[in-house]
């Protein structure tokens, strides 16, 4: 039973040591580059409310919610997703503002995945919001924001996939599926690029000559700029080539953020939220399935809540970046060298004082009262494989010895000259 306590549950697991420490660097990083473009951060409950994201709003499906109750019988679930929250809180906090809301978070999303998919149920996500801008340009900001924070994550070769949420609704409306049974199959169809299950679903229907072609090579149009051209051949939908044209907008702009060989297209991509109602996009990069990225425009979703507001928004998976980064060697190792100062009681007073003056000049310091049991060397070994990159024996008031755990130098210092140096091993 012991043993049992000392594992974590299917889709979880604990992050310690060097890695936590890259983890967080990491975030930081991509932290800085919302904030350059002027985000704000919001901080949202782990858990709100079934309501808020039940499946009527166009989040996942309520057997994937992590549910609970409260004391009153409230139905109360993790959230497997941010997004709705931030619009919950626009609703609320910004109602009646009409000039574009930036904003920013960082938190952990929760969806009860079947275990054997191998998947996280728990992951890290930053992200950023862009509300009461319905612009193609902030279509385009988005986007060249996420690709600078996969940029400055380290990660080099990566594609991002744009497609169009309303595109594919319009071809879906013309052909007039059966919401529940037709739609879902051929949605799940194209999620799985299944092209042989497509021409067989499509050839059964009666269809449009032109609408047939276009559905059944909908699973192969993704590519550069080319593949615009090609569907706007294929069709004559108002909505659909209305689409294709902020799509082409959208190329010319990111041609301005000098960006454009980050990205492709895909008017087959499918998204597991159906609130979104225009642009959608995810990042991909070798050696993770997962996207590393995603987002897209959810004008409607605001509305829900009581504003109606556009929308856009981006998110970052940090765990499938970090196993991106880690698995191509690409990741930022997060360089710590704390201070070991290590003192007998009678010079406690002294190790103290010490202690502080380094702290107070920004220089992180482990005070530790020495074990008897413990030699120098054991200290020593302990400071390798913990960060540590010095240590202060305090002797007495006057002396300090001084280890350089990286040279094994060791040194004799009067304690008032080495309080000048304000440097370990010098």
């Amino acid at each position: 039973m012991k043993d049992k306590l000392l594992h974590t549950p299917e889709g979880v697991r604990d992050i310690y040591s060097y890695e936590c420490r890259n983890k967080i660097k990491l975030q930081d990083d991509l932290h800085k580059m919302l904030e350059k473009y002027g985000f704000q951060d919001i901080q949202t409950p782990s858990f709100e409310f079934f309501d808020i994201f039940n499946q009527e709003r166009g989040t996942i499906s309520s057997k994937d919610l992590y549910k609970f109750f409260d004391r009153d019988g409230n139905t109360l679930v993790l959230r497997p997703d941010i997004t709705p929250s931030i619009a919950r809180c626009v609703a609320k906090y910004y109602k009646e503002e009409s000039m574009p809301i930036r904003l920013s978070y960082i938190g952990n999303t929760f969806i009860n995945n079947i275990s054997y998919q191998g998947k996280l149920k728990e992951v890290t996500q930053l992200g950023a919001e862009l509300i009461n801008d319905n612009s193609v340009e902030a279509d385009a900001e988005m986007i060249a924001l996420t690709i600078e924070c996969l940029l400055k994550s380290g990660l080099t070769d990566f594609q991002l996939d744009i497609g169009e949420a309303d595109f594919f609704r319009a071809l879906i409306d013309e052909a007039g599926f059966n919401e529940k049974e037709e739609e879902g199959r051929f949605r799940e169809l194209m999620e799985h690029k299944n092209i042989f299950g497509t021409n067989e679903f499509i050839k059964t229907r009666d269809l449009d000559k032109n609408l047939k072609e276009l559905l059944t090579k909908l699973p192969g149009l993704f590519g550069g700029y080319d593949v615009l051209q090609l569907a706007k051949s294929l069709t004559n939908n108002d909505r659909a080539l209305q689409s294709i044209e902020r799509l082409e907008k959208i190329y010319d702009l990111m041609k301005d953020y000098n960006l454009e060989q980050y990205i492709s297209f895909d008017l087959g991509m499918i998204s597991k939220y159906d609130y979104y109602t225009g642009i959608i996009f995810k990042a991909y990069t070798y050696s993770t399935g997962e996207a590393v990225a995603s987002g897209g425009r959810y004008d409607n979703l605001v509305s829900q809540f009581g504003k109606d507001a556009s929308a856009i928004g981006l998110v970052i998976v940090v765990d499938h970046l970090m196993i991106a980064l880690s698995r191509q060697r690409l990741l930022k190792k997060s360089i710590r060298l704390d201070t070991l100062i290590i003192y007998v009681a009678e010079h406690r007073k002294s190790a103290i004082a010490l202690a502080k003056h380094f702290r107070d000049e920004d220089i992180n310091v482990i005070l530790q009262l020495l074990n008897s049991d413990k030699t120098i060397d054991e200290y020593i070994e302990y400071s390798k494989r913990s960060s540590i990159g010095g240590i202060l024996l305090v002797n007495n008031n006057e002396e300090i010895t001084v280890i350089n755990i990286e040279t094994g130098e060791k040194k004799i210092a009067k304690a008032s000259d080495f309080l000048l140096s304000n440097k370990v091993g010098e």
